[in-house]
């Protein structure tokens, strides 16, 4: 499975964005709660371009990122009908950008259209080739069943059941525990 290192960065920083819910965050509570948190995310991922950070872009921000969580688990042909919606909704128009120390890569938005925006369609777009490669079931949730957590299984077989190494060896005990 070969995916460009933009649609994997993409869907990582989808994954960490989703996992900002209370039921999947590690601290159980809502880590997109507040501007500053957001700042963090949007830093720690380099995201670019405009930001208002005020809370009207939060609320955008955070009802992205319901829509992405739901689409986390859809099925390709239903995927397909909402990343296509994503993209008509935005009036999207890919072309190639190079900013920061980033070299030629796709954007479909300007740096200046609402953050939300930018992150949907970016998002959007790097489904395009996970769709295309029909390769939808690499979208996860762990199987820990006291973690719901969304992940990017990027392993050669597409064998990986958890998010973190942290979550496979707490089920591992307690799966040895059971049996003991």
């Amino acid at each position: 499975m070969i995916f460009t290192n933009d649609t994997i960065d993409a869907l990582h920083f989808a994954a960490a964005l989703v996992n900002t819910v209370p039921e999947a965050s590690a601290s159980g509570t809502d880590e997109l709660g507040d501007p500053a948190a957001l700042v963090a995310i949007l830093d720690r991922w380099w995201y670019s371009g405009r930001r208002d950070g005020d809370a009207r872009e939060l609320a955008e921000v955070a009802a992205a990122r319901a829509r992405l969580r739901a689409l986390w688990s859809r099925d390709r042909d239903d995927a397909v009908d909402e990343v296509n919606a994503i993209l008509t909704e935005s009036n999207a128009v890919p072309r190639l950008v190079r900013h920061d120390a980033l070299d030629w890569h796709i954007h479909a938005t300007s740096a200046e259209a609402p953050l939300a925006e930018r992150i949907l369609v970016e998002v959007a777009m790097a489904l395009v080739d996970v769709v295309r490669a029909d390769q939808l079931e690499r979208l996860r949730s762990c199987d820990a069943d006291d973690c719901d957590a969304a992940y990017l299984d990027l392993s050669k077989n597409g064998s990986r059941r958890f998010c973190s190494t942290r979550c496979g060896n707490r089920m591992a005990v307690r799966a040895y525990r059971a049996r003991a």
